[in-house]
């Protein structure tokens, strides 16, 4: 796949988000025709990977995006097939890996500066997207990390 192409996903991913989908959601449906799912079915498995997990503020959106896309381009389908799972578990933890080492953690609590999702705190109603949610939160550029680690791997595969 070329550069451009690539870049061109990774921008689509940002634009994704920019117009109100999940961390998630962006990165999955930047890539998901590369594998034959539509948008729409790409943004409805990704949708309750937003805000950490459902908003647990778990595992980043973005994050688990990467994960949603080795498994598609790499995932074992055969449940005695251990060498293909040990695969894609390798190429998960090496991206993540990146991830990690680029962004400093894989926790959306931590990405954010809270202190996790304490029941009190922590609602399952999204935020709204102001001006304002956009100034004050690094997710576009979580959401641009990870789609263009994802894009390296694809242009290192060849």
């Amino acid at each position: 796949m070329r550069t451009e192409e690539l870049d061109a996903r990774v921008e689509r991913a940002v634009d994704n988000f920019m117009a109100g989908y999940g961390c998630c959601q962006s990165v999955v449906a930047a890539f998901a025709d590369l594998y034959g799912l539509d948008d729409v079915m790409a943004k409805r498995i990704a949708a309750g990977f937003g805000g950490g997990v459902g908003r647990l503020r778990m595992m980043c959106g973005a994050v688990s995006g990467i994960v949603m896309l080795v498994g598609l381009d790499c995932g074992q389908t055969e449940g005695s097939d251990r060498v293909g799972k040990s695969a894609c578990y390798k190429v998960v933890q090496e991206l993540l890996a990146k991830s990690q080492q680029e962004n400093g953690s894989l926790i959306c609590a931590e990405i954010l500066g809270l202190n996790g999702c304490e029941k009190a705190k922590c609602t399952y109603e999204a935020s709204p997207r102001t001006a304002e949610y956009y100034k004050t939160r690094p997710c576009a550029a979580k959401v641009e990390s990870a789609a263009r680690i994802f894009a390296e791997y694809l242009k290192g595969r060849g």
